[in-house]
């Protein structure tokens, strides 16, 4: 029996997932925005049932992060970002303006690519399905392959849950054999409308130049500041908590801490009394070679990974219960491994004289690979807030909560989301946590309101000169016409191509 090329089944099986989908979305296109709204409710609740189990799948496949914690972001993309969506109209006439006489009809972009990463997989898929199918979608994944059986298995729930409330089959499809070469292909295919991407940036760039509408978000080396009227305290037991949450896998979790020096020996304290180990030198330099033993680059070895194994990989005796992996810090640069976003429960610490210095360290940090996605800020003076918030090359600022998680929208008012726009400071098409309203289009049908008298155009003065000269022209044909008919009365033997030559002569000697 001749075995097929994995590749070439990998390709097909995109093929076949994208056909069906488009199949399906155009049965989903006649359905009514209460059938939707059934479906997109019957996934949210089935998939967040299912939030532990999930998450057990993806620690144990990946051998990343904390199941725990794995379980919160499966509800928060599921039930979280359905709350955040229920009674969004996106369906036919979704508003009218009476006062300027404007109706705004939404309409879908059809098949939409899905990207899913290793560090989310499950929460992911399952967020992308339901703002997706919100809006009239059908979607078709590819998982991370690192993370193929547990983002099958969510993604199957999903499928189960939006089949049994009615939807048609084939609208969410997924490839389980995932290569790069059919992810590509996906992204490029005819028949894919808009692209969903969450991953590593050479494949965010790869959706951008695929020719295709599309929403990639950039990385997130995420400062944190605390300022000298930060509540100490609380603001360390938050960053820690943030910080170890999922062992640093989401991007908006704080990757520096930015301390001003008046407070300097209080935060050494309180993180130290929270279970983070301070490295000394020889320390933080083998830490250095395991966080980035190719300069430049990230060790994906060490992402997801507790603070216990990673010093392990070290060859360093860390306490059981340590938390973070601290070392202080002056350099910022793509060759300073402590200074670039490590994805791991791993700080770097810089001390600032005055807020114009921690300024200058947290824009250098964003501008080595954080730049337009988020900034952390400790404070209780809303000037200093305010001034950062005017001042950061970021698209969304937290204040006094937790990075990783409130910027995704689970401990602030920001939209429940796990893909973050970078806005135009990250090279992204949109600032946004993206949602369902971004998966669809609006076109409006617009009355008239306004009279609007229309002037009759002035002539130019070549065109006025030209008119003259025509009129000129008329005159003398007529003239010659008029001599012409009286020589022929009188003459008839007189040539009349004569007289006409005489007559034009006489009246452009008069013109002189």
């Amino acid at each position: 029996m001749i075995e097929i090329d994995f590749d070439l089944q990998s390709m097909q099986q995109m093929r076949n997932m994208v056909k069906k989908a488009k199949e399906a979305q155009a049965k989903y296109m006649n359905f009514s925005q209460d059938q939707v709204d059934t479906i997109v409710k019957n996934i949210a609740e089935k998939a967040y049932r299912q939030a532990e189990e999930l998450a057990k799948l993806a620690v144990e496949e990946t051998g990343m992060g904390v199941w725990e914690h794995k379980k919160i972001k499966n509800e928060l993309g599921s039930l979280g970002v359905y709350e955040s969506i229920k009674f969004q109209k996106t369906v036919g006439t979704i508003n009218k303006d009476p006062n300027n006489k404007i109706i705004e009809i939404a309409y879908p972009y059809g098949v939409i690519a899905a990207i899913t990463p290793t560090t989310n997989p499950t929460s992911t898929a399952i967020y992308k399905t339901l703002i997706s199918l919100k809006s009239l979608n059908g979607i078709v994944f590819s998982p991370h392959p690192s993370a193929v059986k547990c983002t099958a298995e969510a993604l199957k729930i999903c499928n189960d849950a939006a089949i049994e409330a009615g939807a048609p089959e084939g609208l969410i499809g997924w490839m389980t054999k995932p290569t790069m070469d059919a992810t590509t292909e996906l992204m490029k295919h005819k028949d894919i409308d808009l692209i969903l991407a969450t991953g590593g940036g050479g494949l965010v760039r790869a959706a951008y130049s695929s020719g295709k509408p599309a929403y990639g978000v950039g990385p997130g080396n995420v400062p944190v500041f605390i300022e000298r009227t930060a509540n100490v305290k609380k603001a360390i037991q938050m960053i820690v908590d943030s910080k170890t949450f999922d062992n640093g896998t989401i991007c908006a979790t704080e990757q520096a801490i930015v301390v001003h020096k008046d407070i300097k020996a209080m935060t050494v304290r309180e993180l130290k009394n929270n279970d983070v180990y301070f490295l000394d030198e020889e320390e933080k330099s083998k830490i250095e070679q395991v966080i980035s033993p190719i300069k430049g680059k990230l060790n994906p070895k060490i992402v997801g990974r507790s603070a216990p194994v990673i010093a392990e990989m070290a060859g360093i005796s860390v306490p059981k219960q340590t938390r973070i992996l601290i070392a202080e810090e002056t350099r910022i640069g793509k060759d300073i491994p402590f200074s670039i976003e490590k994805l791991s429960p791993i700080f770097a610490l810089y001390t600032a004289s005055n807020e114009e210095e921690a300024k200058e360290i947290c824009i250098k940090l964003l501008n080595l690979g954080g730049r337009g996605h988020s900034f952390s800020i400790h404070s209780n003076e809303e000037r200093v807030i305010e001034q950062f918030g005017l001042d950061m090359p970021v698209s969304r600022i937290m204040v006094n909560t937790l990075a990783s998680i409130g910027a995704a929208g689970a401990t602030t008012g920001l939209t429940p989301s796990l893909t973050l726009g970078c806005g135009s400071y990250g090279g992204n098409i949109t600032s946004d946590n993206i949602s369902a309203q971004h998966l669809f289009n609006i076109k409006r049908i617009a009355y008239g309101i306004k009279e609007v008298s229309i002037p009759k155009p002035s002539l130019s003065t070549s065109e006025d000169n030209a008119l003259q000269m025509n009129s000129v022209k008329y005159d003398i044909d007529e003239m010659i016409e008029q001599v012409l008919k009286e020589v022929d009365m009188k003459h008839n033997t007189i040539d009349r191509i004569t007289v006409a030559n005489m007559v034009k002569n006489v009246i452009e000697q008069y013109q002189k």
